[in-house]
């Protein structure tokens, strides 16, 4: 029997500074998103960031929490849902979080269960980082070596170019574009990683390039229609470059009045996109004299993008 394990990065169980220090502990503990020496790392870690940073980011995220919860578990669950209905009821579909819960190992027990013997993992980054991706492939990896239970394995590295996906993006830029106008220019907006990690060899910036090249292709866009920046840096050392709160207030400053931003590299909608881009940059970039900032939403639970990664699996 065939299975599909989606992954998502992962999220607190609530928006309180209490319930945001072991999600954070645990993410920032990952030597794949933080390289530093441990000896340099972890004193920083637990005497500076996790005593005060919870309850900094505890306001954010109860700007978008949901009914459901967090906007990130309910809108990947809800994904989880299309694409099983999309693959049928034979192909058990589960959804897991890289960093808190449901957690990975939980979700490979569930389908060892449900009598799985091909596995797909399809981490939900469309673009390939060793501090997403490759991550994603640890936590698989202890897993099943912790296990007697070993499926037939397929990874999904990444599907930054494939044709379903694009065209579930610019449909739902077209789309967004009919109901609210369009403006002078497209942002597209990525996750940003350090510099150093591009300069070892990690493809994700490469990749971006090319989801946006494809994307602005599709939507026919012509240069200076479109650019791409890196959003959501920390610390003082060089990230992927141009930064996207720096260039939204460059392009205010500029005299440009409404600008659209997409963010093709987050699958669905979480704080980097509700809070950072929607709320924090939108009034930044009112702020230097912008007019609008548009954000255009993750592709969610939409069918289209179900489809897509259906299309993927099947491939």
């Amino acid at each position: 029997m065939n299975g599909v394990l989606l992954v998502n990065l992962g999220t607190p169980d609530a928006p309180t500074a209490e319930a945001i220090r072991p999600y954070l502990r645990e993410f920032l503990s990952d030597r794949r998103v933080v390289d530093l020496p441990r000896w340099l790392w972890l004193p920083v870690l637990y005497g500076v960031i996790l005593p005060l940073r919870p309850a900094r980011l505890a306001p954010q995220y109860a700007r978008i929490w949901r009914a459901d919860g967090s906007p990130l578990l309910a809108i990947t669950r809800q994904l989880r849902d299309a694409l099983a209905a999309q693959l049928g009821a034979g192909t058990p579909v589960v959804a897991a979080m890289r960093y808190g819960r449901p957690d990975v190992a939980g979700a490979i027990a569930g389908l060892k269960q449900a009598g799985v013997t091909r596995l797909v993992v399809l981490p939900l980054y469309p673009q390939y980082s060793d501090t997403t991706t490759g991550s994603v492939l640890d936590a698989v990896h202890a897993a099943l070596a912790a296990s007697a239970w070993q499926p037939e394995l397929r990874i999904v590295r990444d599907y930054h170019a494939d044709g379903g996906y694009i065209a579930e993006l610019a449909a739902s830029v077209r789309e967004h574009w009919a109901a609210h106008g369009r403006g002078e220019r497209l942002l597209m907006s990525f996750h940003g990683i350090p510099q150093r990690y591009a300069e070892r060899g990690d493809p994700y910036g490469a990749q971006c390039e090319t989801t946006a090249r494809a994307l602005a292709s599709a939507l026919d866009l012509a240069d200076g229609q479109w650019q791409v920046a890196y959003q959501s840096r920390v610390g003082k050392a060089p990230w992927l470059q141009p930064y996207t709160d720096v260039e939204i207030d460059r392009l205010a400053r500029a005299g440009l009045r409404r600008l659209d931003v997409v963010c093709p590299g987050f699958s669905a909608d979480c704080l980097e996109t509700l809070d950072e881009i929607a709320i924090r940059y939108r009034d930044a970039f009112v702020a230097a004299g912008g007019e609008a900032l548009r954000y255009v939403p993750a592709l969610n639970a939409r069918p289209g993008h179900a489809a897509a990664l259906a299309g993927i699996i099947h491939g």
